[in-house]
């Protein structure tokens, strides 16, 4: 058996505003964005050299799902992006305007800071240990 996520579903208020987001301040990269209807898109963005789990804007498309916009997880960490360069990426994401709010601390398992993303999820920003880069 083979089994993998390929995908997450991140509800989010506007498509552009989160394109621009995710590719201009995190440097993800656009995989798709296709039309399905007047108020639709399938949208899809990776982090430079993921070959796993993309993240799929979805838009809030009606109050229920407008509620959860930034907050999908009820205020805990949502997401966990790793790194080959804690540093470089973590400088290039402060200068870009990207909230931390948890500042870089050396754990165990590797360095790791929490950021916002542009609704308010939190993300751990993580450079595994040598001995946890396989995880």
């Amino acid at each position: 058996m083979n089994q993998r996520i390929a995908q997450i579903a991140l509800v989010v208020k506007d498509y552009d505003e989160a394109i621009e987001f995710y590719t201009q301040k995190l440097n993800f990269t656009l995989i798709e964005d296709t039309v399905l209807s007047d108020t639709k898109r399938w949208v899809v963005v990776s982090p430079k050299g993921e070959k796993g789990c993309n993240l799929l804007l979805a838009k809030a498309s009606n109050e229920r799902q407008l509620e959860s916009v930034g907050n999908q997880t009820g205020g805990r960490v949502f997401l966990f992006m790793f790194t080959d360069d804690f540093w470089r990426d973590y400088h290039s994401m402060v200068e870009k305007g990207i909230r931390f709010i948890r500042p870089p601390q050396e754990e165990v398992y590797g360095t790791v800071a929490v950021f916002e993303d542009l609704y308010g999820n939190l993300w751990d920003f993580i450079q595994p240990s040598s001995e946890n880069s396989a995880s």
